[in-house]
């Protein structure tokens, strides 16, 4: 017989009942988790389903996240059926992210939350899957054949999270009625850029008026976009949107008028740059010739590898409009502590807004990648076999739901206080908003 310490068997025994209690809160919370959407799904059937394949998606952790192997890590389920609840089941995602973002906002809001915009690649075979085409794909890292989702995020000194997605059809797709009806997509969704396709996730957050916030952030596929510049300005937005380094402004105020008649020809009626004005410049030319003593040292967030902290300097320009200067905005620009990697910003924030906070809030483009990189590879956000308009929604709605119960736990299991830190908007914000992440897959995969 071997002689074991009381203490030992004591501790042995209370680490087991501590595991017995975690699994069942983890039940408990997915419970309470799933029943606030359950309803939207329609029947006992379909809200079965929608339990049982949200379930999938958490606890399968070992293969493809398709329905047969749902189906096998979730009790009482079929493949047919988890399939069918995709592509077949009639319940509308709107209501479930409405729902969705009121959920979120009872954990992440605060008044200076930041909206976030990017997109994700999910490389595709064939040509059937709606939306699919030859086009850039963040994912592989070159053009590929692959679809596209525009995704809307909001991040806040108390987490981040997925609030929104749209499907990209290409232009082929919209003009190609036959290819259309094929796949599903409803006859009056026409051909939208991605940026109008942010822009209208972003009016509809706003309706909603769940989630709170004015600041709105991303990369420069967006920011390239005048007019989407333009209406964020005009619908009270304030944005801190990335540009690239040929994007041209007045970093001087430069005089334009209506060139005097010479009594010849047409009459002048558009005004010019007054002679002798120096024209719109590009940023990157312009950031040569910056002092480098005005280069700030900040800390924007809490990386993997450490503090995320970088150089930055900021100056009031004038936007170029087809070579005139236009609205004034601030013109960001932000490298690494060795001088490289160059990246700039322009921002319509008030002008005596603090270079902290405007370098803060384009940093916060970084948690969307980080919800992308989890989705994908803890929720399965990218692995579904469907073809169709509503499955690929379905999944994604799904998905977001899934993404959404990982913060739950997070929050509730890491005890983080968000007081603690200042708003990602504001001087001194340290960085990381999300709460510490939680190895789930065992934990989950018993619990559920």
């Amino acid at each position: 017989m071997y002689n074991i310490p009381v203490n030992a068997t004591t501790q042995s025994q209370e680490e087991s009942r501590m595991e017995r209690t975690e699994f069942e809160r983890v039940a408990g919370e997915f419970a309470a988790f799933h029943g606030e959407f359950a309803a939207l799904f329609g029947r006992s059937e379909a809200r079965r389903r929608s339990e049982q394949y949200l379930r999938g998606l958490l606890v399968q952790q070992t293969d493809r996240r398709n329905a047969e192997n749902l189906a096998e890590a979730v009790g009482g389920a079929s493949a047919r059926a988890l399939q069918r609840h995709l592509t077949e089941s009639p319940w509308d995602v709107g209501p479930v992210r409405d729902t969705l973002q009121r959920y979120l906002a009872r954990r992440l809001n605060t008044p200076e939350g930041v909206f976030v915009w990017d997109e994700t690649g999910f490389p595709k075979k064939g040509t059937k899957s709606v939306g699919v085409a030859r086009q850039y794909c963040g994912t592989l890292g070159k053009v590929g054949n692959c679809q596209l989702g525009v995704f809307l995020a909001y991040v806040s000194e108390r987490g981040h999270a997925l609030v929104d997605a749209s499907l990209f059809l290409p232009q082929e797709w919209t003009e190609d009625e036959a290819r259309c009806r094929e796949a599903g997509v409803p006859p009056d969704v026409t051909y939208q850029t991605k940026a109008e396709l942010a822009l209208a996730m972003l009016r509809h957050a706003k309706h909603l008026g769940h989630l709170q916030g004015h600041w709105v952030t991303a990369d420069e596929d967006y920011g390239k976009s005048p007019a989407l510049r333009d209406a964020l300005d005009a619908e009270g937005w304030t944005y801190v949107l990335e540009v690239a380094g040929c994007t041209t402004v007045f970093p001087q105020a430069a005089q334009v008028a209506v060139p005097p008649w010479s009594g010849a020809g047409k009459k002048p009626t558009k005004p010019r740059l007054v002679e002798g004005e120096p024209p719109a410049q590009p940023v990157e030319e312009w950031v040569t010739g910056v002092d480098e003593e005005r280069w700030q040292t900040l800390t924007v967030g809490a990386g993997a590898q450490g503090p995320r902290t970088y150089q930055f300097v900021a100056q009031r320009v004038w936007e170029s409009r087809a070579g005139l200067p236009g609205r004034a905005c601030w013109l960001v620009a932000r490298r690494n502590c060795a001088g490289t990697e160059l990246k700039f910003y322009l921002s319509n924030a008030p002008a005596d807004t603090a270079l902290v906070t405007l370098a803060t809030v384009g940093a916060q483009r970084w948690p969307i990648e980080t919800e992308f990189q989890t989705g994908k590879g803890e929720t399965g956000l990218d692995e579904y076999e469907v073809r169709s308009w509503n499955g690929w929604y379905h999944h994604i709605t799904l998905g977001l739901l899934a993404g959404a119960f990982l913060l739950t736990i997070q929050q509730e299991w890491g005890k983080k206080s968000a007081r603690s830190h200042p708003s990602p908007s504001q001087p001194g914000a340290p960085g990381d908003p999300s709460p510490p992440p939680l190895d789930h897959g065992r934990s989950l995969a018993v619990a559920l």
